[in-house]
């Protein structure tokens, strides 16, 4: 004697609809942060070589700023004056701190640009700057 179950309508189901829905809003969201991400390294540096270069533990949660050859200061793939980029800074530090940086500089830019940057960004409240190179 074989016995059938029957189906009751309290038995749970899953529903892959929402899990689809879901999955679609994260790829979503994980592309347009990736793309963000690039747009802020996307000047075309040559950025200086280090025998000691190290790669930082995390990238999370810095501001990148590059200054090419020129002596330009980039936030993000805007050019931006020296008051701009202080005010930006300041900016950044009040409404999420702390303020952490990322200097990419072009091995052809002035050093004093790259202390001038380092001064805005300690009088701007930043606890970490790190300088990008490449290691030979």
């Amino acid at each position: 004697m074989q016995r059938t179950r029957r189906r009751t309508e309290d038995e749970v189901t899953f529903q892959l609809t929402p899990m689809i829905d879901m999955t679609f809003l994260l790829l979503i969201f994980f592309m347009v942060t990736a793309r963000l991400t690039d747009q802020k390294v996307s000047i075309p540096l040559e950025l200086p070589q280090a025998e000691n270069a190290v790669d930082p533990d995390t990238q999370d949660n810095r501001e990148i700023i590059n200054i090419d050859a020129e002596g330009t200061y980039y936030i993000g793939d805007q050019s931006a004056t020296d008051g701009e980029l202080k005010a930006y800074l300041l900016e950044r530090f009040k409404t999420s701190p702390p303020l952490r940086i990322y200097v990419r500089a072009d091995r052809k830019a002035r050093s004093e640009q790259t202390k001038k940057l380092v001064r805005m960004a300690t009088e701007a409240g930043a606890t970490h700057v790190i300088v990008g190179t490449l290691n030979r």
